[in-house]
């Protein structure tokens, strides 16, 4: 495999990591928010109880994308960050306030029900934000004049696209924090609890699909050659739709520890799903950055930095993925931290 694509590779891992934990970080967020006057659950005390260790590992795993982005294509970093600073500044801006809450709100109880609520409302900005980019990188909406480019937003706006993208984005984030939060209550012994988080999957999980199946068609008329590299990955897509239609049937199946459902075999699978449909998706856009102007060539770092680089990564994260492992066990195990009583 060519070095560049090795790059690009293990780029693809950080930002799928990012995406699927970031995804249930903030939907938590969300359901935090969403339930936490309603005093017939624990739904909110379960998504608060999550956030609260989980939300450090989901900015770690957004630091080594933007660090590899620098690192392995920094012609790439140059050019997107200037044409995506007002998002990328909206998003930064929106985390720090997001970090700042959760670390003082819970030994400043005044806080909160601040905190919850900031908590929700950045939980829907600030992947709407990310989400945001996929469109405008697809070309159609880069105009480039000199030796310099500007986003067409009015375009970007009015583009079936960019509104079919951002659907996709919320509906995902909601339907992945709505499995784990079913898992995770389940494993918390709140049956109650398991069956609201079950629900809300059953009805965001077609929801989400028929997104996803949107944004692809709505790339004809702004995209047709992103199109029709998605149609040559045909294999890849067909089994991510298999994986769905399994994992989601999997919410119905036998289950020991409850009535009915497997959340915990639905949360593989899904994530699995999101994995195929996103390499497949990134496979499409290869050689490009943004198109047409921008290829992982043109952005790729020298060949003495990549194996440097390529080392240290390795090293990185051979101390790294046992702790992520360990710290996963811990979470999702430690039955005294995750039965205990929280105010709802």
């Amino acid at each position: 495999m060519e070095s560049v694509y090795i790059a690009i590779t293990i780029l693809w891992i950080f930002l799928f990591m990012y995406a699927i934990a970031g995804s249930i970080d903030f939907g938590a967020g969300f359901w935090a928010m969403f339930y936490r006057k309603r005093t017939d659950t624990k739904a909110a005390s379960i998504a608060n109880r999550y956030l609260s260790p989980s939300w450090e590992v989901t900015n770690v795993f957004l630091v080594l994308l933007v660090v590899a982005l620098v690192s392995f294509f920094p012609g790439a970093a140059a050019t997107l960050g200037t044409l995506m600073i007002v998002p990328i500044c909206l998003v930064l801006f929106l985390l720090t306030i997001r970090s700042a809450f959760m670390v003082y709100s819970y030994t400043v109880q005044k806080y909160t029900n601040m905190l919850v609520i900031i908590s929700g409302v950045t939980g829907l900005l600030i992947p709407a934000l990310l989400i945001s980019i996929l469109p405008a990188a697809i070309g159609g909406f880069v105009e480039t004049v000199g030796d310099r480019q500007y986003i067409l937003l009015n375009q970007l706006f009015t583009s079936p696209t960019f509104y079919t993208h951002l659907g996709f984005g919320l509906s995902t984030e909601l339907f992945l924090s709505s499995l784990l939060l079913s898992d995770y209550a389940r494993e918390a012994n709140s049956e109650e609890t398991y069956h609201v988080y079950r629900r809300n999957a059953i009805i965001l999980g077609p929801i989400t699909l028929s997104f996803a199946v949107g944004a692809i068609f709505t790339l004809i008329p702004e995209a047709f050659w992103m199109f029709e590299n998605m149609a040559n990955e045909w294999l890849l897509f067909t089994l991510s739709l298999l994986a769905f239609a399994v994992g989601y049937s999997a919410l119905w199946w036998p289950s020991k520890k409850v009535d009915i459902g497997q959340p915990r075999v639905a949360v593989l699978l899904i994530a699995l799903q999101f994995g195929l449909a996103s390499f497949a998706y990134g496979s499409a856009h290869m050689p490009y950055f943004l198109y047409p102007d921008v290829t992982i060539y043109d952005a790729f770092t020298n060949e003495i930095m990549f194996r440097s680089l390529l080392i240290g990564y390795g090293a990185g994260m051979a101390i790294l993925i046992p702790v992520f492992i360990w710290f996963w066990r811990l979470f999702m195990k430690d039955k005294r931290y995750l039965r205990k009583e929280a105010p709802h």
